[in-house]
């Protein structure tokens, strides 16, 4: 017998069959099948935002909400740039390589919507790129190398560079200013550093 009291079947968790926690960063040669992918299927937009996101370790929302005047305010690519990061209200500052300038520069040179002041414009006129659109977009890269998706996210582009910048150089300091963390502790969890990879970095100095 139905009664008034019988609850409705239970929504499932958002998270029900995806991996959560902190997301993995892409190795060398996973930076480098992506960008030959791109190239050669002339996607022109998503290699300036596949490098732009790399150089930059911007938060997604940073990432795609970049200006032209912040990037190119004379319409190429400079080689130093500050953003103003919209979680903390910090400015970083980060370069851009030559190879990142360069796929900026042809990506400009025929891109649509040329009065727009982002740097990657979305489906709306005046508007930029949404989060949701660069995770599809970054999905769709990591297939193209049989990468699965649900073990990267946006925040695996950001970790990316500063990872290996800490691997080759030890130094957190520098990692916590390029990713714009007020605190080293918080840099220390973002990169998951624990003992062994201090014992690494104190095995490679003979006194």
């Amino acid at each position: 017998m139905f009664s008034i009291f019988q609850t409705t079947s239970p929504v499932p968790p958002w998270n029900k069959g995806k991996l959560i926690g902190q997301k993995r960063p892409l190795t060398v040669r996973h930076v480098w099948e992506v960008r030959t992918f791109l190239r050669i299927r002339k996607k022109a937009r998503d290699l300036a935002l596949f490098n732009f996101a790399l150089d930059s370790k911007l938060r997604g929302c940073d990432v795609v909400a970049a200006k032209m005047g912040e990037i190119a305010p004379n319409g190429y690519s400079q080689q130093r740039a500050v953003i103003r990061q919209k979680k903390t209200g910090r400015p970083v500052k980060f370069e851009l390589t030559n190879y990142t300038r360069s796929s900026i520069d042809l990506y400009l040179k025929y891109r649509k919507n040329r009065d727009c002041e982002y740097l990657f414009p979305g489906q709306k006129p005046n508007e930029h790129l949404t989060t949701r659109q660069y995770s599809r977009l970054l999905h769709g890269w990591l297939k193209l190398i049989d990468l699965d998706p649900s073990e990267y996210g946006t925040h695996s582009l950001r970790r990316t560079k500063a990872t290996m910048i800490y691997r080759q150089t030890g130094n957190l300091r520098a990692v916590q200013l390029l990713l714009g963390h007020s605190k080293i502790e918080s840099t220390v969890r973002y990169l998951g550093v624990d003992m062994d990879d201090a014992l690494e970095l104190s095995e490679k100095v003979d006194i």
